[in-house]
């Protein structure tokens, strides 16, 4: 058996930026357990031979005086000081798994400082952000401070210069105000910026159109991860950005390419707040590599399918039966049924098989547009309204 087991996910969106959710709080030694190289989160995101993803957030006991932590890895096994799309996504599914109403908050532990996410009555998400960092070795960059309040300068990338404005949430921005942000080429300027030496520790990269004072458009490079739909974190500091620079009020829709977000910061308190949606995408489990292909070597060297119970479904019971039912047709049977004799999911086919003979055409397209509207209708209900 490898030191990598049988991991159990939840996978979640805010706004297309989505995640792989892992419970370790009640997991001894979680981080151990779950074996996170760099290498298998990245494996773990990629979106043709892995899950897929943006990243992989893990909940873990408290260690730093609140109620848990959050440990989130980037697509591309780094780990970043936070990530508001992943904050809101951590507390929406930490409400579906304990079973949380709205007004529920949590004290969440972050490599940025203690966050706390609420739940709201329309199921979307508020984040206390906490304060911006505005000093340029907080942020990190070696912009200086300009007129505006925060670092600011220009920028010259592949023959281009850009004005530009830096703040901090916990982990670097650099916000670049442009008159159509559709027109910037993301992909040539985005790495260019994210390594430029102005920034130490890398930069996520925002590009930013006016719309109205009340409402930006944006496009988002990720540090780690590259275009992404959204990023929470980005959107607060290019709201702080923009305002310092006379270009936005301090509450304001920020559309992304996955959605819209509203961003608050509040003069009083000097904390920047985000609402948004989270949403639940699917569960699922990734098998033991190993134990998969001890179990495929064994059937092949035998002839007959020796699957080990354990390694075919640990949750099988410790019976004589289970050796001859317990087997993962998903992970086990990729390459074609090696129990055909008695197939544990011939019962559910053949079940198919006679409602596909005994329903016409017209009946099945009927049903699947039923259940169509039906799913629409339920997420239109939840749909909150972003309208400031």
């Amino acid at each position: 058996m490898s030191e990598f087991s049988n991991l159990s996910f939840s996978k979640y969106q805010g706004l297309g930026n989505d995640f792989l959710l892992l419970d370790g709080r009640a997991t001894p030694n979680p981080e151990r357990a779950f074996a996170l190289t760099p290498e298998r989160v990245v494996q773990l995101c990629d979106r043709r031979f892995g899950v897929g993803g943006d990243g992989v957030i893990l909940a873990l006991p408290p260690n730093a005086g609140g109620e848990l932590r959050m440990r989130i890895f980037n697509a591309d096994g780094t780990e970043p000081e936070m990530c508001g799309n992943g904050i809101r996504c951590l507390a929406r599914f930490l409400a579906d798994v304990d079973g949380d109403g709205p007004g529920r908050t949590w004290a969440i532990d972050t490599l940025a400082g203690r966050i706390v996410p609420e739940l709201l009555a329309d199921g979307t998400v508020r984040v206390d952000m906490g304060a911006p960092f505005l000093e340029p070795q907080q942020v990190p960059t070696s912009l200086e401070v300009g007129d505006a309040g925060v670092p600011q300068g220009e920028l010259v990338v592949d023959g281009e210069r850009f004005a530009v404005a830096a703040a901090g949430m916990g982990n670097p921005h650099v916000v670049i105000p442009v008159t159509a942000v559709e027109e910037i080429d993301l992909e040539r300027f985005g790495p260019l910026l994210e390594h430029h030496p102005a920034f130490p520790a890398r930069t996520n990269v925002h590009f930013v159109q006016v719309i109205n004072p009340e409402h930006l458009q944006m496009r988002v490079w990720e540090r780690g991860a590259g275009p992404t739909l959204a990023c929470g974190t980005g959107a607060c500091a290019t709201l702080v950005a923009m305002h310092s620079l006379g270009l936005c009020e301090r509450r304001a829709r920020l559309d992304l390419p996955g959605g819209p977000l509203l961003i608050h910061w509040d003069a009083a308190s000097g904390r920047v707040f985000m609402d948004g949606p989270a949403e639940h995408v699917f569960d699922g489990v990734v098998p033991d590599p190993a134990a998969v292909a001890a179990a495929r070597q064994q059937a092949a060297e035998s002839g007959a399918p020796a699957i080990p119970p354990a390694a075919a479904n640990p949750q099988a019971p410790e019976s004589a039966a289970a050796d001859a039912e317990a087997i993962d047709c998903a992970t086990v049977c990729t390459q074609g049924c090696i129990r055909p004799d008695r197939c544990p999911s011939a019962e559910a086919r053949a079940r198919v098989e006679a409602l596909l003979n005994g329903t016409s055409l017209d009946d099945l397209v009927t049903l699947a547009t039923n259940t169509l509207e039906s799913r629409t209708r339920a997420r239109a209900e939840r749909q909150p309204d972003f309208n400031l």
